[in-house]
């Protein structure tokens, strides 16, 4: 009946799925108007916590498919490589690779706490699509980084595809979505493989691009404890790039679905969704949180899900957008704001900008392995 009731809701709205050449949900696959009317259709899917997660199940399982990562493949040995540790002031970076699948390398750089006692969170930070500078080099990622070190987290941000050290294929391979996916759930074995990593509290944050990381590893990784997806979640925007919706997870022969509902896999689990008033999450105070929260009242959870709003802010993950993560992940990770506190406010001030060059896991002293595959026909074979 509840698909009889999707199929008469939706048929005006969208095609039906051909397996054939599945539509790929891209950009602004909605208005805003539809957008609003699709997820009032939706919103007659499931009124409380049993119909939702039939719902959640089938959405998680069309993402897996819709990435060709069902079954997940076989965790093969990280073979991880460190070197060039940093001391700072209450942190360190070293700079890291290790493989993802064998003979391709997640590359980036880890920050750990100088001074910690017992297990400690984990967060994993990912980075958008701006390059000036690149990526995980950006002042933003690494006063997130170092910040949420001091705070008492071991922190992990890593290369997108093409970005950085990641140049073993370009970022826009058809299979992005899955590999970048596959690295992600792989950064998380590497972070809790760390003696001191405390595997009952861990996080994503990412912004944009990185913010679609962000919420689908949550989606589909049970072991992701708080999730903090920001300036991405959208209930028209399906991400711009191949990376995020080149792949058909958004429209399964069983379903459409939404970075909505997506995002609302994450319940009950805390999450934290920050926008502003300049891109596509310019409506999530009236339409994403209210609807996500609604799910998460099914789980009687509703004050575990909050939205940080910026009006009158851009497309970023300036300050007033980590002041915000910093505070929710200190709620639901234990992690001590007061350490990075000076005059009663976030200082960020005794933190590091390093160079790229400091930053950078493949050198003349460092060269990428031998075994490392190149180019995106070797690497699209790889993913097969």
């Amino acid at each position: 009946m509840k698909k009889l009731l999707f199929f008469l809701l939706t048929t005006q709205v969208w095609a039906q799925f051909n397996p054939e050449k599945p539509e790929l949900c891209q950009g602004a696959f909605f208005t805003e108007d539809q957008a609003v009317k699709v997820h009032q259709q939706f919103g007659q899917l499931y009124t409380d916590k049993t119909s939702w997660e039939q719902r959640a199940n089938l959405i998680r399982k069309g993402i897996l498919e819709g990435m060709n990562l069902s079954p997940l493949p076989q965790k093969t040995i990280l073979n991880p490589i460190v070197h060039s540790k940093k001391m700072l002031s209450g942190y360190s970076v070293e700079n890291i690779a290790f493989e993802s699948l064998p003979g391709f390398y997640v590359t980036g750089n880890l920050y750990r706490p100088l001074k910690k006692q017992g297990k400690v969170p984990v967060i994993l930070c990912t980075h958008g699509h701006g390059n000036n500078p690149d990526g995980r080099f950006h002042e933003q990622l690494q006063n997130r980084c170092a910040t949420l070190a001091r705070m008492g987290a071991l922190v992990f941000a890593y290369d997108m595809i093409g970005y950085g050290d990641s140049k073993q294929c370009i970022h826009k391979i058809p299979k992005a979505l899955q590999l970048q996916t596959w690295n992600s759930i792989r950064a998380l074995d590497f972070l809790l493989s760390l003696p001191e990593a405390d595997p009952n509290r861990t996080a994503i944050t990412g912004e944009s691009g990185g913010g679609t990381q962000a919420f689908l590893l949550t989606a589909i990784e049970p072991r992701i404890t708080v999730s903090v997806p920001v300036v991405q979640v959208s209930g028209y925007f399906f991400g711009g790039c191949v990376c995020e919706s080149g792949m058909p997870i958004h429209k399964r022969s069983t379903h459409q679905t939404s970075n909505v509902e997506i995002a609302a896999l994450a319940a009950p689990r805390p999450m934290l969704l920050v926008s502003d008033g300049a891109d596509w999450t310019k409506y999530t105070p009236e339409l994403e949180y209210p609807y996500i929260q609604n799910i998460y009242q099914y789980y009687n959870a509703g004050n575990l899900v909050e939205n940080a709003h910026f009006a009158n802010e851009k497309h970023d993950y300036g300050l007033s957008k980590r002041l915000s993560a910093y505070s929710f992940l200190a709620k639901h990770l234990k992690l001590d704001l007061h350490k990075v506190m000076k005059d009663g406010q976030v200082d960020e001030s005794t933190n590091t900008i390093l160079s790229a060059t400091q930053l950078a896991v493949f050198d003349k002293s460092h060269p990428r392995p031998e075994n490392a595959i190149i180019g995106e026909d070797a690497v699209m074979q790889l993913l097969k």
